[in-house]
């Protein structure tokens, strides 16, 4: 009954002490408390009893009265703010003690007021020993918490962790005093309930939390009071921080104060008690409440951060103030009480449990030893209950040790042990430190929510750009639409503009022939106008015989007069209207006719004169006539060259536009961008350039037609020669211009002209440098003529043959225009064309990596399908090129790894046609073989696909030595095959 009627005595004095003591209190930041204390020495009188039959404790002989205050603030206001406090608190008497020491007197006397206490050993002998703070056996719950807890709470609550631990004998009221609940009585709370309620007061649900665990270590086994299934709950310590944690724990987040009473309730049920002679329920096992605090501070950071730290801080949170979390933990220990077997009468499970106590409370001990003596080695790892407080002694945890002790002279060792211990605890010095960090998860719940905002605008952002795209595309294709309108009006206008071009050929042609035909006349002219002089002077002899006609002859020469006048207004009238020329070239044949008439036929001498006059009148016109007749072919020689200078000029505007027709390509891709600010200055530019473009192809077309029509040269040399002859005269820019001609006949003879060019290695760079090979990737990408494609691959195949035209292909994506066009056609001269272009590309050892991943091999593979001997032959070629510049690569060392043919399958089709009947095929298919064998990589897919057998075969069957002797050499050299081999 030890322990209940202790813990009855507590409560009865408790009642009876504040009859005769008034005590006050304000808020827990500044408390003026006035409470009476006294320094009591029990004397020998009989116990009072009150209404319940409980034993009263005697009042005390004498009081004095202090401020409560004062007392808590000496308790902690220490030069050494990290140094252990330890307080002693008495029991009062209980029954037993009364009946048991009746004849003896207290061993114990407390000097409150000096902080003292006398351990009497007997009469004349005792020890006096100074603490932070007594209580005698009339300190209410209250005040104890006040002094001894609620500065540890405070500390806890400003980011420090603290501890309040209860050490004393057995049934010396540790647990009354640490883990009362006080449901009848609420003064009667003890340290745990009172700590919790001071701290859901001073925090806030919103930003803060509570959470706590409740733990007993009983005999070296963490168990869980609030989970009694968790036993053995193993023990962590971070390495770096020196921290203690129980992961499996159970840590409940405490809503309110009754909740934390319901929590504190079930543990107590849960924890270990039993029945002793010291006390009838005596723990057995050490009670461990930890209390975990979570509080975010909204003020700025003082002087306790640095400035670096502070810096930074004010830039993540735009200078308002930087959110810090002070994470804190409070530790409220019950220990169970030491106790002697002889004493307690302890047997079976109670005395194990009796030799775990007392084996924890001595390793206890020995670190309090060790810290006190400032020793090197702290045995904190001899026990658990060593380990979990490590922090709470020589650690950074604010500690305050209320120690319980009896009053009686019976248990004189244990309480003089006890003293000794709080007398050692008192000279520890923690390095206290403030448990304070970022607040990151507000940082982050802040981040959240800026990149829930950056994303809501992104998605805005992104659906205007979608909405801008929508109108831009919408835009984009009313601008095809008006382009392909004045694409068909300038395709329309061209089209009138050629045919009045040869409407004005034609005639231009006439007016050539009728001017060669009026130079012959005017040759015939003159003749006749000589023979008419010769006359004229003849009858200028006869002129003075006939005088007498002179009359005659003037009135003859009057109607001449007019007939030279109808004459030159007919000539007028010629020169208005060209298409009378001839008929008044019949009326000057008329004319001179009757001219010759006249004269022949003179039958008198009068009639002769008349007409002489008359021939020397026609003389004179015709003169004139003739001088008019040069004039106007002046004029039309004039209007000739004329003429010649404009088509000059036209010529000369066409190699202008050309120059500027790639900058105007470009300009067309940038419609894609952008509309034209005016349609129709966009349509009259492109007029104007189609029209330039159409008379030079009209003009060049005319040239091509009449070469067209020569027939085909019997030799090589002979196209060449007249292909040459074409370049030298049309000029090689305007052959490569006429490619983009809308002509498909134009196209097709330009670009055959440029493939002849090819041929020739002279002609290659020129061509390149000039545009060819862009012209030629074009109508490989965009023309859809068998013929066309056809010329085009052989041109490519032509430039191909050459190293650095092979780079400049594959660059501008020639590789991939080849495979396109392979397999887009079914034509086999095109097929080979293509093969060919391809073979020679892949005779470039540089370019074989591109040349597979722009689908060069399944290209040339795919080709296969034609049928077509020639196409098979030119595949054959081209995988023999790209096995011969691996196999050199790899012989230098600059290539490693498996040939790249054969993850597209050329293995085994080489394999497959290594005996075909074309002799050329099968050559270029044993080469590719040897040459593939010739790297270790490619064995093992050479075995597996039965290329041994056709090597063995080929070396011995081989139409040719040199491949025999390769294919030998290969199978001599690569271990693998040799190894196959030998086992075949």
């Amino acid at each position: 009954m030890a322990s209940r009627s202790s813990r009855q005595s507590y409560s009865h004095n408790h009642n009876n002490g504040s009859s005769s003591s008034s005590t006050s209190s304000s808020s827990s930041s500044s408390s003026s408390t006035a409470a009476a204390s006294s320094r009591t020495t029990v004397g020998h009188a009989q116990p009072a009893h009150n209404s319940s039959g409980r034993p009263k404790p005697p009042s005390a002989t004498s009081k004095r009265s202090v401020t409560l205050n004062s007392r808590t603030q000496s308790f902690h206001s220490d030069q050494e703010p990290g140094r252990v406090r330890v307080a002693i608190r008495l029991r009062p008497r209980n029954a037993e003690d009364l009946l048991s020491d009746a004849d003896f007197s207290d061993c114990v006397e407390l000097q409150p007021e000096l902080k003292r206490l006398k351990l009497s050993k007997n009469n004349w002998s005792s020890e006096s020993y100074r603490f932070d703070e007594i209580f005698t056996e009339t300190a209410s719950q209250k005040r104890v918490y006040e002094v001894v807890a609620k500065p540890v709470v405070e500390s806890v609550l400003n980011g420090y962790n603290g501890t309040v631990m209860a050490y004393g004998q057995t049934g010396t009221g540790k647990t009354y005093t640490v883990g009362r609940l006080g449901k009848e009585d609420a003064s009667e709370r003890g340290i745990m309930v009172r700590a919790l309620e001071d701290i859901i007061a001073s925090t806030s649900p919103a930003s803060d939390s509570v959470e706590v665990s409740y733990l007993q270590l009983y005999m070296e086994s963490i168990q869980d009071l609030l989970a009694p299934e968790k036993t053995n709950i193993p023990i962590n310590e971070d390495p770096k921080t020196g921290e203690v944690s129980l992961p499996g724990a159970t840590v409940v987040r405490v809503q309110d104060l009754d909740h934390f009473l319901q929590l504190l309730q079930v543990g107590d049920a849960n924890r270990h008690a039993a029945n002793t002679k010291m006390n009838t329920e005596s723990s057995r096992s050490h009670a461990i409440l930890m209390v975990h605090i979570r509080r975010s501070v909204h003020e700025k950071v003082n002087d306790e951060i640095n400035s670096q730290e502070k810096g930074t801080k004010s830039d993540l949170f735009d200078g308002n103030g930087i959110p810090i979390v002070r994470k804190s933990k409070l530790l409220i220990v019950d220990l169970a009480g030491s106790e002697r077997i002889d004493k307690s009468g302890s047997e079976g499970l109670e005395l194990e449990e009796a030799k775990f106590i007392n084996l924890s409370l001595s390793s206890l001990g020995k670190c309090i030893n060790a810290l006190a003596e400032n020793s090197s080695h702290i045995p904190t790892r001899d026990s658990k209950l060593t380990r979990l407080l490590r922090d709470s002694f020589g650690g950074s945890a604010r500690t305050s040790l209320i120690v319980t002790i009896g009053p009686s002279a019976r248990h004189h060792a244990e309480t003089a042990s006890t003293i000794m211990f709080g007398q050692r605890a008192m000279k520890i010095v923690n390095m206290v430190k403030l448990k304070e960090e970022f607040d990151y998860e507000s940082l982050s719940r802040k981040l959240e929510g800026q990149v829930d905002h950056l994303t809501a605008e992104i998605e805005r952002q992104q659906k205007l750009r979608d909405d801008d795209k929508y109108k831009l595309e919408k835009q984009l294709r009313e601008c095809h639409d008006s382009f392909a309108e004045a694409r068909k009006v300038l395709v329309t206008r061209s089209e009138i503009l050629e045919k009045e071009n040869i409407h004005l050929e034609s005639e231009m042609k006439g007016i050539l022939n009728e001017l060669n035909h009026q130079k012959d006349l005017n040759n015939l002219m003159q003749d006749k106008v000589a023979k008419l002089e010769m006359s004229l002077k003849h009858s200028k002899q006869h002129q003075l015989e006939n005088s007498t006609y002179q009359k005659v002859l003037a009135d003859t020469t009057q109607m001449y007069e007019k007939k030279m006048a109808e004459l030159i207004k007919q000539i007028e009238d010629e020169r208005a209207h060209s298409e009378s020329a001839e008929e008044q070239l019949a009326l000057m044949k008329k004319l001179l006719s009757e001219h010759q008439n006249s004269i022949q036929g003179q039958k008198q001498i009068d009639e002769l004169t008349l007409k002489l006059q008359e021939m020397y009148q026609l003389h004179e016109n015709t003169l004139s006539e003739l001088q008019s007749l040069k004039s106007e072919n002046k004029d039309l020689l004039l209007q000739k060259a004329k003429l010649n200078e404009e088509l000059h000029t036209v010529r000369q505007r066409l190699l202008e536009q050309e120059k500027q027709r790639k900058g105007i390509e470009n300009e067309l891709i940038k419609l894609k961008r952008a509309v034209p600010e005016n349609e129709n200055d966009f349509e009259d530019k492109k007029s104007y350039m189609k029209e330039e473009l159409s008379k030079g192809s009209s003009e060049f077309g005319n040239r091509m037609g009449s070469y067209r029509s020569n027939p085909l040269r019997e030799n090589i040399s002979g196209q060449r020669a007249t292909i040459a002859k074409i370049c030298e005269e049309v000029g090689l820019q305007k052959i490569l211009q006429l490619l983009t001609s809308e002509d498909s006949d134009v196209q097709v003879h330009a670009v055959k002209v440029v493939a002849n060019l090819a041929a020739e290695d002279i002609n290659q760079k020129r061509i390149v440098e000039e545009g060819g090979l862009d012209a030629l990737l074009m109508l490989l990408r965009s023309s859809e003529n068998t013929t066309i494609l056809r010329v085009a691959s052989g041109a490519v195949a032509n430039l191909a043959m050459n190293e650095m035209n092979q780079a400049l292909i594959m660059d501008k994506g020639g590789a991939l225009l080849l495979a396109k066009t392979a397999s887009k056609t079914e034509d086999p001269q095109t097929l080979r064309m293509v093969a060919g272009a391809l073979a020679n590309l892949c005779g470039n050892e540089k370019l074989l990596t591109v040349l597979k991943e722009d689908g060069g091999i399944k290209a040339l593979l795919g080709m296969v399908r034609s049928g077509s001997s020639d196409v098979i032959a030119q595949v054959a070629r081209g995988l023999a090129n790209f096995a011969k510049c691996e196999s050199r690569g790899v012989i230098q060392g600059h290539r490693i790894g498996r040939s790249l043919l054969i993850d597209d399958g050329a293995l085994t089709w080489l394999i497959a046609n290594s005996n075909t009947n074309s002799a050329s095929t099968r050559r270029h298919v044993e080469l590719a073989l040897c040459h593939l064998a010739q790297n270790e990589d490619n064995a093992k897919d050479i075995i597996s696909g039965g290329g041994v057998k056709v090597l063995i075969r080929i070396s011995v069957e081989s139409s040719r030595e040199d491949i025999r002797n390769l294919a030998k050499k290969m199978l001599r050299l690569n271990p693998s095959l040799q190894a196959d081999m030998h086992a075949r």
